[in-house]
């Protein structure tokens, strides 16, 4: 072998425990989103109304923000992989719930357990592969695995409901099969984490919940981002709860397939750009953000309003896109700010602020939808995301290096 091949293969073994990290993130994340197409079936069984579906979306979020508020730091003393592993089976079981279950009552408890594992897993595969990348390669760019990490998580999430659709669509029993699935992929993939490099050196330290800890310094640039991550996810949160419900109120477009896609567009976008602008200034990234948010915002309004579905879509792929350059830098902004051993309860506060974002403005469209028509909720919405995330981009651009 020569010493070029032997530099290769050395470099291969030192990245690939990065890539199962990044991997498990990816599937953990696009099984999170994989009922979103299925709510109508579960709709047309149990015969429960359009209101419920936001609050079995925001019982999920509920879980993710409750878990990352009381176990999304505790990977920086307890260990990365000890967590993730963790993380990676509690979604498994939520999978085998959604197995037994398919009432109201019995999805609420399966999904908030599975908002629980993103909660564990966002912060801490985040933290984790930033390190493993440091490890593997010390001289490359801290953005690298920060785009690896949000196109994962980005990525996972689109992939999701397209999954879903085509359970839905073109295999037999989509209420179940899905989750069996998913619930062996995920016991695998805790095991092969269980076998990639710890980067934490676990201590013994006291318990405490999540505290939002950032230097005074920097506590400006932290609230942009956390403007910025809240308005981002209620763009998702309102794709992925409501997506199937609005195609076929809005436009007749009944298929689960369709529901699936519509999502994986503004999820897929989301992650694209954030991988597609790795390399990008981050003042150039957020001038982008703004501007993609502000017109994919319009658009979506336009297309809801013509009717127009293609339109609609369009300004899904565009402010999905905005919304994915936006996330990132707050992501990065997070990380910059941090205070050294603290990286992982910086990092889960910031997903703690993004994950109220998808869930609080998700409760109250149910709340509204039982009283007020829903392209007027739909147009109210779009604008306040609009307006947010547009002052956020520019905020965070003003303060950026």
């Amino acid at each position: 072998m020569t010493a070029t091949s032997e530099l290769m293969a050395t470099r291969r073994q030192r990245t690939a425990p990065f890539w199962v990290v990044a991997i498990a993130f990816l599937l953990v994340m696009a099984y999170s989103t994989v009922p979103t197409p299925l709510y109508p079936l579960y709709q047309e069984l149990d015969g429960f109304p359009v209101s419920v579906v936001t609050v079995v979306f925001a019982a999920y979020a509920v879980g993710v923000v409750a878990s990352l508020f009381l176990l999304g730091h505790v990977s920086d003393w307890m260990g990365r992989r000890r967590m993730l592993v963790i993380a990676i089976l509690v979604s498994a079981f939520s999978a085998v719930l959604f197995m037994i279950f398919t009432d109201v009552a019995g999805l609420l408890v399966a999904r908030v357990i599975n908002g629980v594992s993103i909660g564990v897993l966002t912060a801490t595969a985040t933290a984790h592969l930033g390190e493993l990348r440091a490890n593997a390669r010390p001289d490359e760019n801290a953005i690298v695995a920060a785009s690896v990490a949000g196109g994962a998580n980005l990525g996972g999430l689109a992939l999701g409901p397209l999954i879903g659709g085509l359970f839905a669509d073109y295999l037999p029993d989509p209420l179940h099969l899905p989750h069996t699935v998913f619930a062996l992929v995920l016991i695998a993939l805790a095991i092969a984490v269980a076998l990639v490099p710890e980067t934490v050196t676990p201590e013994r330290r006291r318990y405490r919940p999540q505290k939002i800890a950032v230097p005074a310094s920097a506590r400006g640039a932290f609230v942009a981002a956390g403007f910025a991550a809240f308005a981002g996810f209620a763009l998702f949160g309102l794709f992925t709860s409501l997506a199937p419900t609005i195609l076929v109120g809005t436009f007749d477009e009944r298929g689960h397939l369709t529901a699936g896609m519509t999502v994986f567009i503004v999820f897929g976008s989301a992650a694209a750009a954030q991988v597609l602008l790795a390399r990008v200034a981050r003042r150039t990234q957020l001038l982008f953000a703004a501007l993609a948010c502000g017109s994919g915002l319009v658009a979506i309004a336009v297309g809801a309003l013509a009717p127009s579905f293609w339109l609609f879509l369009v300004g899904g792929l565009v402010a999905g896109a905005g919304v994915g350059a936006l996330f990132k830098c707050a992501l990065a902004t997070a990380s910059e700010v941090a205070e050294p051993g603290r990286r992982g309860e910086t990092l889960a506060a910031i997903f703690l602020v993004a994950y109220c974002g998808l869930a609080i403005p998700v409760l109250a469209i149910g709340a509204a939808l039982t009283v007020i028509p829903q392209i007027v909720v739909l147009l109210v919405f779009v604008a306040a995301v609009a307006a947010v995330t547009v002052v956020a981009a520019l905020r965070m651009r003003r303060i950026a290096r």
